[in-house]
Order: structure tokens, then C-alpha cells, then sequence
């Protein structure tokens, strides 16, 4: 709590600082185009407060939070020069200050936009790519439990055919082939509890469907690239 009251104090500095010189030296009584440039400046320092809530939670997150900071604050820094002038000049029309201060926020809208929509695309990739991975890593690590267990030469070796095969499968998947690894996950299941019960023969049985399964899926991907 005390590190928040902190931090918003520290954010607030520049606001408090700005309209003390803004009221005391100025006044109150202004032309809108201050008045407007007032805003703008405003507005530009309260998006640099809020990108840090628009970074997205992704592995590139803090490469694309650093873009996006870069971008609000070169608007922000752009936008004070441009709204001092304003505020200085005090036009008696507000055409060119809503003018030139709308365009240096379209832009910068457009540039924000830009950016994060290229990070919501790379977060779904590698939130695809993380799912692609789940499949290959969790059935290697149960199989490789698995063969801890076992002690049958046979059934031992016919485990292991079914984790090489499964830990060199290719980690990038396909909707058409999610319902095989699907099953291939739930037969692990089915093959731990054969081997509890130590019945080799279903344990040899069951090591084998779960080869030509995860061939089956190998091979299907393959035919898709």
C-alpha cells in the first residue's frame, strides 16, 4: 500500500509542478486554444501513466512494453513542445491548435493501434506454440515415468519405441490431428494402470496401439506440410 500512495505520488509530480507554473504564471483566464492545449498535454501524460496496463503478459511482453512506452513518451514529449507554443502564442482562434494537436494524437493513436495489435498477434502464437509444445512434453515425461516402473524386457522396450517416437514428434500441431493427441494422452492413463496391475502382456499390448498412434499423428502432420 505504501509503495502504491509512492508511486502515485512520484506520477504525480510532473502534473503538480505543471499547473502550479500554469496557474500562477498564466492565471486563470485563458483562451480555449490554452485551454485546449491544456488538455492535450494532459492527455498525452496520462497515456504514458496507462501504457504499462496495455503491455500484453507474453514472453515478448517486455520488448513490446518497451515500443510502447518509447511510443507515448516521444507523444508526450512532442506534444508538450507543441502545446507550450499554444499555450504561449494564446491564438485567439483554436483552428491551428486543434488542428496540429488532433493530427499528433490521430497519429500516435494509429502508431499505438499498430503496435498492439502486432503484440495480441505474437501473444496467440506463442500461446499456440506453448499448447503445440503441451502435447509433446507431457507425453514424454509420463512415458519416461512410465519406464521407471517397469522391469519386463519387453514391455520395457516397447515403451521406450513408443517415447522415441513420440519425443522426436514434430512439436507444431494441427486442429485436425488435437483429438489423436487427445486420445494419446488419455491412453498414457490407461497404460500406467496396466502397469500397476504388472500385466505385461497388456502393458506390451497397450505400448504398441500407442506407437501406431503417435505414428499415425507423425505421419498425418507430414502430409499436411
Amino acid at each position: 500500500m505504501k509503495r502504491t500512495i509512492l508511486w502515485i505520488m512520484l506520477q504525480s509530480i510532473f502534473l503538480i509542478i505543471f499547473n502550479v507554473l500554469f496557474f500562477v504564471i498564466g492565471g486563470t483566464e485563458h483562451v480555449a486554444s490554452v485551454w485546449m492545449s491544456w488538455v492535450f498535454i494532459h492527455f498525452a501524460y496520462l497515456m504514458v501513466l496507462v501504457t504499462p496496463a496495455l503491455m500484453g503478459k507474453n514472453k515478448s511482453s517486455h520488448v513490446f512494453g518497451f515500443a510502447l512506452y518509447s511510443i507515448s513518451a516521444t507523444y508526450f514529449f512532442l506534444q508538450f513542445i507543441i502545446g507550450m507554443f499554444f499555450i504561449l502564442v494564446g491564438f485567439q482562434t483554436i483552428g491551428a491548435a486543434l488542428l496540429v494537436q488532433l493530427i499528433l494524437a490521430g497519429l500516435y493513436g494509429i502508431i499505438l493501434i499498430i503496435h498492439l495489435l502486432a503484440n495480441e498477434h505474437i501473444a496467440e502464437a506463442e500461446e499456440k506454440r506453448k499448447h503445440e509444445l503441451a502435447y509433446v512434453k507431457t507425453a514424454s515425461a509420463k512415458l519416461k515415468i512410465l519406464l521407471s516402473r517397469i522391469s519386463d524386457k519387453d514391455a520395457k522396450w516397447q515403451i521406450e519405441r513408443a517415447y522415441d517416437a513420440i519425443s522426436t514428434s514434430p512439436s507444431k500441431s494441427h486442429p485436425s490431428v488435437a483429438q489423436m493427441e487427445n486420445d494419446i494422452l488419455q491412453s498414457l492413463n490407461e497404460l500406467e494402470a496396466k502397469i500397476a496391475a504388472e500385466d505385461n502382456e497388456s502393458i506390451i499390448s497397450a505400448a504398441k496401439s500407442l506407437l501406431a498412434a503417435a505414428n499415425e499423428r507423425n505421419l498425418q502432420l507430414r502430409s499436411l506440410n
